[in-house]
């Protein structure tokens, strides 16, 4: 890949790659880099900011790709949603439990990849450390325990832990960069489980857990600035293997609105809770 600066420790392409070859029928002054942008119109879609420009010379405008960092994105919707935002044209992280199963999925893709247990501070803060500066965080990380609320504490401990206190954390770590930089998507992947208006649902801790993570997105909203746009969303049921094989949703479809939601030009919705890219009531 064309451009300049280190590699990351987590595994990306250079941080500052010298511009992307979205519009380059367009504008073919632009420098390429590989598998540029299939966008061709926004001044900034999101994926990227500076365009359009010159690639050097007077009045160059360098071309920054935007870095998505995705939790639990080793398989099913978070796999689904991090080729999604490849495809979008933006860097992407995947974040796993297990490095090598994160590098495996992440290498036919172009991805990078990191270490990460979000029920882990410490892992959370290696993981942060590792990336840099992330312009798009993707809550996907989730568990299911099994049976009801009252008779698996452990489990309702897990779902907290693993869907609220990790996404706070993360939100914590890397939205005061976003806020500095003028640029920041967060989506937290819920769950119609989690809505008060389709009824408290799943087992043991699970909707709880995505309710609380729902009544962050509506709190962080609003602390953030209207640069950082911050929304939930349910992904309907899909073919994975939380969801089962009878499902009736792939993991692509599942993943659309969060693509979406993670590329959403400034002026977008924040605070607000989607399915299928329409609002869906708390």
């Amino acid at each position: 890949m064309a451009g300049t600066g280190p590699i990351d420790p987590c595994g990306k392409v250079p941080l500052h790659s010298a511009a992307c070859g979205r519009a380059q029928k367009a504008a073919p002054g632009l420098a390429s880099v590989e598998a540029g942008c299939r966008r061709t119109s926004d001044i900034d879609c999101g994926p990227c900011v500076g365009w359009p420009g010159p690639a050097s010379g007077k009045g160059a405008q360098p071309i920054v790709r935007r870095t998505a960092l995705v939790t639990g994105a080793n398989r099913g919707i978070g796999l689904a949603i991090a080729s999604g935002l490849v495809d979008a044209g933006l860097e992407v992280i995947i974040a796993a439990r297990d490095p090598a199963t994160a590098a495996e999925v992440a290498r036919p893709m172009g991805a990078g990849h990191v270490q990460l247990d979000v029920r882990d501070p410490e892992s959370i803060s290696a993981a942060v450390q590792a990336c840099g500066a992330v312009d798009v965080l993707v809550n996907n990380a989730g568990v299911m325990p099994g049976g009801p609320l009252l008779d698996n504490p452990t489990g309702f401990a897990e779902s907290l832990a693993v869907m609220v206190a990790g996404p706070y954390l993360l939100i914590r770590a890397l939205a005061p960069g976003m806020a500095r930089r003028d640029y920041g998507r967060i989506v937290n992947v819920s769950s119609g489980w989690g809505s008060f208006a389709e009824g408290i649902g799943g087992p043991s801790g699970y909707g709880v857990a995505k309710a609380a993570l729902n009544a962050l997105t509506v709190a962080v909203a609003q602390e953030l600035p209207a640069t950082v746009l911050v929304n939930a969303m349910c992904p309907g049921w899909v073919r994975t293997r939380m969801g089962g094989s009878g499902a009736p949703r792939s993991p692509e479809q599942g993943a659309d609105t969060a693509v979406w939601l993670s590329t959403l030009p400034q002026g977008g919705p924040s605070g607000g809770f989607f399915r299928d890219r329409r609002p869906i009531s708390w």
